[in-house]
């Protein structure tokens, strides 16, 4: 069969060349009945489906899968023959998974663009099933759906639109994060057919509905309902083309409109003659129309050529971005307009440099002269020439007529000086991953351009959905992609599929899968343990690297210490943290501190996030542990930040309370000293009461220090009361006349300062009165002071009697220590009166002559 002429299957349809290439033949049992199933299926030559349900559900779905009417007569099979399932195929036949269907009416059935299959029901619950399984997510349409009912349902590769059954019109543009959103009201009249135009061939880049409603049509979007003002209707078809450029239109007396998608501009009108209404009209590619009825198919092609297709069977039309699939029980054949290329290279009579670059190869291949002389005749053209057959072969499905036009391309530029061979090679490299998965043991036909619009990666998505696992590998190595999802996919099947204890399971996985980069565990040991085996998937997650992959599974998997644990060797505070709040809002509070204990860098964090925000649980952390000097502190810092007395008082009555249970010394320390500040504040209150009202602009005692109480009675003259205070409270002696002097001196009570000069001693020394009393300004009652400094120096007395302007008792007291070069030093700084008498100590320390 590779060696029949590319041409047999091409058809010319007006001046257009088209081909319809059979991809697999025996598809389908012919049990299945399949003219009693609607067809929707994945674009890109993805999956299909089979789906009983209870009412008919419309034609025009843009993808393929079977769908069973209830409607019409067939053979009984039993009860299980009639048992609701999805059951999903490749366009190859082959079963690839049937899921069980047990939620009522399906109303619409349809596919995105990465093979997801969306199902709606009657009641507008929508399910979308994603990797070819049977676990899907779920949501509702909302809007009056449940209410009112759906009708049916258009879809294209990113949304759908849903039409209830009082015609109002429901939107949902991504699956991801599916938000339904109420279009425009239309008329409320019967609607014959309808349409959509997808969000992306739009002005408002918002979803159009096209509805054939009495003899016009209205487009329906996101605000507003338009009539265009038409009158052959009523339509009893409307289908879009895939660029959304154009709109075809099927009358009630026949005929075939194709119009402009604004309606400005009629490209052609066909009279069908046909006596009945066809089953489905779609688009092949953006050049022609497909009419089917049960056993036949007509095409119209520009100006209202017609090319008609007959079968054995019943005829499904899947329509795609460059073409149609016609799907019987027997075969699966690709519809498309001839690519240029090919059309280029095997039209018959063609003179084109590109096909006489394929003669000569095949003049070579006999060892014939004519090869040389077709190059020579060709030689100007030929690196186009062999373009044009690189892009031919990309565009053929038989592998011999790609060796025959890949030779004359590499024939071709092995002629030229030079050429580059990276399109030559790049396409060698698509035609070997096309031709493998178009095996009928994969059943993904694709045809080159749906290659490059899937991508490489999608395609390698697919394989591992439906887990032609070696073949996805071998790809993904030759198309040098990563295989780590690859290998992830397979060990999760494994985990849910396998039979073998958990031990042989997690062995066999850890073997397989250690020595490959980039394998999360955590997504096999999620697998693991939504099948219910916890100890599978803890045993998968000991071999995860990444701490913040396998705390948030542990912890869902109530492995709440393991995960703290983890997350505390990772370092990752972040973590940390977010696993201990986790903690907190599940663990009654005495179960969440035990879990703290002997870990000290998660109670280090709760301290240091407590301290911040949360004081109470830090004091029931603090006497869980038994730290009742921590507790007692906590509650000390919250009484100094208190304004009323009361609650000062009451906030250290607390502190005191916890450490009285303690036997610690430093706690029976701290326990004396909450006692003291409670009574410093009784005492603070009956100052502000007493001297408070009487001594106006005054800042209150509360609040402040004991010393700073002192200070304040004595700077305002209440010594006695300071004098008790002292006494009480048994401030030291050194203390106390620290305080003493300094309020003594802010007062200028410089007659007491003279009375405590006459003492004999003094507790810190004479040197500190000396300089408040001279700093206050008044350097005559120092001066008494320094004769009392007798742990100076006299040099060092000299100098405080120079600061008082006692030159000449600053004299003196250097010629006691015999001091000459200083009394010399000393005359600069004398005045006139004194410099006689500092010659007359100067010649007391000369020596006689």
């Amino acid at each position: 069969m590779s060696t029949i002429s590319p041409t047999s299957d091409w058809a010319l349809c007006g001046d257009t060349f088209y081909r319809k290439t059979k991809v697999y033949d025996a598809i389908f049992d012919q049990d299945l009945e399949l003219e009693n199933h609607i067809i929707a299926g994945a674009p890109y030559g993805g999956a299909i489906g089979n789906i009983p349900c209870s009412k008919p559900l419309c034609q025009s779905l843009i993808s393929p899968a079977l769908f069973r009417d209830e409607d019409k007569l067939r053979t009984y099979r039993g009860t299980g023959a009639t048992k609701p399932s999805i059951d999903i195929y490749s366009l190859a036949g082959k079963l690839i998974r049937s899921i069980n269907w047990d939620k009522g009416p399906i109303k619409g059935l349809g596919w995105s663009d990465d093979e997801k299959l969306l199902v709606i029901t009657g009641d507008g619950t929508v399910r979308c099933y994603y990797n070819l399984q049977s676990d899907f997510t779920q949501f509702s349409l909302g809007h009056g759906a449940e209410q009112h009912g759906v009708k049916e349902c258009r879809f294209w590769l990113t949304g759908f639109v849903a039409l209830l059954s009082n015609n109002n019109l429901v939107a949902v543009t991504q699956y991801h994060d599916a938000r339904p959103r109420l279009l425009a009201i239309p008329p409320k009249a019967d609607i014959h057919s309808w349409a959509i135009i997808p969000p992306a061939y739009t002005l408002s880049r918002s979803v159009e509905v096209l509805l054939a409603v009495n003899e016009t049509i209205y487009v329906v979007d996101s605000s507003e309902a338009e009539d265009r003002v038409l009158s052959n209707g009523p339509f009893k078809y409307a289908s879009v083309s895939p660029n959304g450029l154009y709109v075809t239109l099927y009358t009630e007396d026949g005929k075939v409109w194709v119009i402009t998608s604004d309606f400005q501009n009629k490209i052609g009108e066909y009279e069908s003659k046909a006596r009945t209404v066809p089953k489905d009209v779609q688009w092949c590619g953006n050049d022609s129309v497909l009419l089917a009825w049960e056993d036949e198919v007509h095409m119209i092609g520009p100006n209202g050529a017609l090319l008609k297709y007959y079968y054995d069977g019943w005829v499904h039309l899947l329509p795609d971005i460059d073409g149609v699939r016609i799907i019987t029980s027997d075969l699966c054949e690709f519809l498309q307009k001839v690519p240029d290329a090919t059309e280029d290279v095997f039209k018959i009579g063609s003179t084109s440099p590109a096909s006489v670059l394929l003669d000569a190869q095949d003049q070579l291949e006999k060892k014939s002269s004519r090869a040389d002389d077709n190059i020579q005749l060709i030689r100007s053209n030929l690196p186009d020439a062999v373009s044009s057959c690189v892009q031919a072969a990309g565009q053929e499905f038989s592998v011999h007529w790609q060796k025959q036009l890949l030779k004359a391309a590499s024939f071709g530029k092995s002629v030229l000086d030079l050429y580059s061979s990276d399109d030559f090679v790049d396409m060698c490299e698509k035609l070997r991953v096309l031709n493998a998965v178009r095996d009928y043991r994969i059943g993904l036909p694709l045809s080159l351009q749906q290659y490059q619009r899937l991508t490489p990666e999608k395609l390698i998505k697919r394989l591992i959905n439906r887990r032609e696992y070696q073949l996805a590998i071998h790809l993904s190595d030759f198309l040098r992609v990563p295989t780590n999802q690859i290998y992830v996919h397979w060990a999760c099947q494994k985990v849910r599929n396998s039979t073998s204890d958990e031990d042989t399971i997690s062995h066999a996985v850890v073997a397989k899968l250690t020595s490959k980069r980039g394998i999360s565990f955590e997504t096999i040991a999620r697998a693991a343990y939504d099948e219910g085996r916890t100890h599978l998937a803890t045993q998968l997650l000991n071999h995860e690297t990444r701490a913040g992959k396998q705390v948030p599974l542990l912890l869902s998997m109530e492995e709440d210490e393991i995960a703290l644990d983890k997350a505390l060797s990772s370092g990752d505070t972040d973590l940390v943290f977010f696993v201990l709040l986790h903690l907190k809002k599940k663990l009654p509070l005495a179960a969440f501190f035990r879990v703290l204990t002997n870990r000290p860098i998660a109670t280090a964090l709760v301290e240091s996030s407590a301290a911040a925000q949360d004081t109470d649980i830090l004091k029931s952390l603090y006497y869980q542990d038994d730290r009742p000097i921590d507790g007692a502190n906590l509650l000390f810092a919250e009484a100094l930040r208190q304004t009323a007395p009361q609650t000062k008082s009451d906030k250290l009555k607390l502190a005191a309370k916890v450490l009285s249970d303690s036997k610690d010394a430093t706690a029976t320390l701290y326990k004396s000293t909450c006692q003291e500040a409670q009574a410093l504040i009784r005492v603070q209150d009956a100052l502000d009461r007493d001297i408070g009202d009487s001594s106006e602009g005054q800042q209150r005692f509360t609040g402040l220090s004991l010393n700073a109480t002192l200070f304040r009675l004595l700077s305002l003259g209440y010594g006695k009361r300071a004098a008790k205070l002292q006494s009480e409270f048994r401030v030291p002696e050194k203390t106390w006349w620290w305080l003493r002097l300094r309020g003594l001196v802010a007062t200028r009570d410089f007659g007491e300062l003279e009375t405590v000069s006459q003492q004999r001693k003094s507790p810190i020394g004479w040197e500190p009165f000396f300089n408040e009393v001279l700093g206050a300004g008044n350097p005559k009652l120092a001066a008494l002071f320094v004769g009392k400094c007798t742990g100076l120096k006299a040099q060092e007395r000299a100098q405080m009697y120079v600061k008082c302007g006692m030159v000449v008792r600053a004299g003196e007291e250097l010629v006691k220590a015999r001091d000459l070069e200083g009394l010399e030093e000393l005359k600069g700084k004398a005045r006139a009166g004194e410099v006689g008498e500092l010659e007359r100590l100067i010649g007391q320390l000369r020596p006689r002559r």
